[in-house]
């Protein structure tokens, strides 16, 4: 568990972040892995764990998605969005852009190109994740790309481009 929380914290705040979590990414990291801990016994196999951390991360985020845009529903002055010191490290400002245009996205197609591309993760691992199917991976990833594209096409002053390819966020570089 030790090697496993290790190998895996920094990449699953990563995660939370680029998913939405901003300020409470490392608390998300933090309920993952205690929720991992209450389960451990019940996983087929330990190296599961690292699939069944992201997918507990991402229900996470949406579930803290969802819990701020009632209680924004109910609050009678809007915050003002600020970003934390910490997503503001882990995000090189050459990336800021593409967060920019990602945070726009729909939640499913911004966890699909986030798990995609960013984890490199293949459809049938971002289906379990997501808990959809292989085809919906690859219509929110396709609609996602196409929507990004275009935002990042406004962003830049051209039309864009929808082509094939890793975007520039991806974790290779």
């Amino acid at each position: 568990m030790i090697r496993l929380f290790d190998g895996q914290h920094a990449q699953l705040v990563r995660l939370a972040v680029l998913l939405g979590a901003d300020q409470d990414a490392e608390d998300v990291v933090a309920e993952a892995f205690c929720v991992l801990h209450s389960r451990w016994y019940g996983l087929r196999a330990p190296q599961a764990a690292a699939a069944y951390l992201r997918s507990v991360v991402c229900n996470l985020v949406r579930m803290r998605i969802r819990r701020l845009q009632v209680s924004r529903r109910h609050a009678d002055v809007p915050p003002d969005p600020v970003a934390s010191a910490e997503s503001t490290a882990m995000l090189h400002e050459d990336r800021r852009q593409v967060v920019d245009a990602l945070e726009g996205l729909p939640t499913r197609q911004r966890e699909a190109l986030v798990l995609r591309y960013w984890l490199d993760l293949r459809e049938r691992e971002i289906a379990d994740a997501m808990g959809i199917s292989t085809g919906a991976v690859k219509s929110h990833i396709s609609r996602g790309m196409h929507a990004l594209s275009r935002a990042m096409g406004t962003r830049r002053g051209n039309g864009g481009s929808a082509g094939g390819g890793s975007p520039c966020w991806s974790s290779r570089y």
